[in-house]
């Protein structure tokens, strides 16, 4: 999901919106993202690689840029979404 958003595939809400719809789930996976904290993801992102050696594990570098900005996901009021509000 942070890759198709990363590529302008598409917006952040139109993939958590198809995600949510299409496998019946009550958030989309940017959402869930933001609510986990992308500084968590991002570390399982790279366990996950480093560890098994697969390259679909490898974290998107968006979601790095985030992470790098201080931009956590709801702890720290920005993420993919502005919880400012």
């Amino acid at each position: 999901a942070v890759i198709a958003l990363q590529e302008g595939i598409a917006t952040k809400e139109d993939i958590d919106t198809t995600m949510k719809l299409g496998t019946n789930n009550p958030m989309g996976p940017l959402t869930l993202a933001d609510f986990i904290g992308l500084d968590t993801c991002l570390a399982i992102m790279k366990v996950l690689h480093n560890e098994l050696g697969d390259s679909k594990y490898r974290p998107a570098v968006l979601l790095q840029k985030y992470v790098d900005a201080g931009w956590l996901g709801r702890k720290s009021g920005r993420g993919f979404y502005d919880y400012t509000a």
